[in-house]
């Protein structure tokens, strides 16, 4: 996710929290739910290959408004979040499945794609909360791209094979240069994924930011017959402060569960 796209999260939610201050409560909304389960970290056992969607199939099996409980679906993904593969690179080509992923562009050469967004609800304000302590937990909600790439034969397989790969290689750390701005990530590590696909990694990314601060990029990629889901969440109150945050277990899991 470029850096644009991270201003782009800090502006939603301070508008979220206006919003909030405007009509101003007690009581909370609804908290991101508690994340990465345990996933199967490696294929089943070989099976026909699976067709890949078509770009109408695969739009209609991403991510809706009434599949989520809490937070805002974005299906028109504004064009700094939907970036072209050529507008993504790394400085050492065997890392430039992480950039992809990090940026939600598909891998490889996907027969269809669609994208989506979804910002987390902040949590509504005592009463008498001073505004800009208000626009600071109005930071603390997570923002998650979506990418779908549906693949022909037995290249979403592949696909998934080479972000794990990569993952191994660049566990050093690699820069990225996403839609002409650099990122410098210090280290790579990965982590099971949520169940429910077929196979699936988690992979998270430590971003050198301002200040020194070394901040966390969560990024999980799960398979689902020839269709694979790349889910990119980013937390701007945790970056900001380099803290560990949780990724929402339940949105991954409700787009998993619309593939089939």
């Amino acid at each position: 996710m470029s850096a644009t796209a991270v201003r782009r999260t800090v502006l939603a939610a301070s508008a979220a929290a206006l919003t909030l201050l405007a009509t101003a409560c007690g009581g909370s909304g609804d908290a991101d739910k508690a994340a990465e389960g345990k996933g199967e970290g490696s294929p089943a056992a070989a099976a026909p290959a699976a067709k890949a969607l078509t770009a109408a199939e695969l739009e209609k099996a991403a991510l809706a408004q009434s599949d989520v409980k809490s937070g805002k679906v974005t299906a028109k993904v504004p064009a700094g979040d939907d970036l072209a593969a050529d507008k993504v690179t790394a400085d050492n080509a065997a890392c430039l499945p992480l950039a992809r992923a990090e940026a939600a562009v598909a891998q490889g050469e996907p027969a269809s794609t669609a994208k989506r967004s979804w910002l987390g609800t902040p949590k509504k304000p005592a009463p008498g909360t001073k505004p800009e302590d208000m626009l600071m937990a109005a930071l603390d909600v997570n923002k998650t791209l979506i990418g779908l790439g549906s693949y022909d034969g037995g290249a979403a397989e592949d696909a998934l094979k080479g972000l794990t790969t990569a993952a191994q290689k660049c566990a050093g750390g690699f820069t990225a240069t996403i839609d002409g701005e650099k990122t410098k990530f210090l280290k790579v590590a990965t982590a099971a994924a949520p169940q429910g696909g077929d196979e699936g990694v988690a992979v998270n990314l430590t971003m050198a930011a301002d200040e020194g601060v070394q901040a966390p990029v969560k990024i999980v990629v799960v398979r689902k017959g020839a269709t694979v889901a790349t889910f990119t969440t980013i937390n701007m109150a945790a970056m900001s402060a380099g803290k560990d945050y949780q990724v929402p277990a339940d949105v991954i899991a409700a787009q998993v569960a619309k593939l089939g």
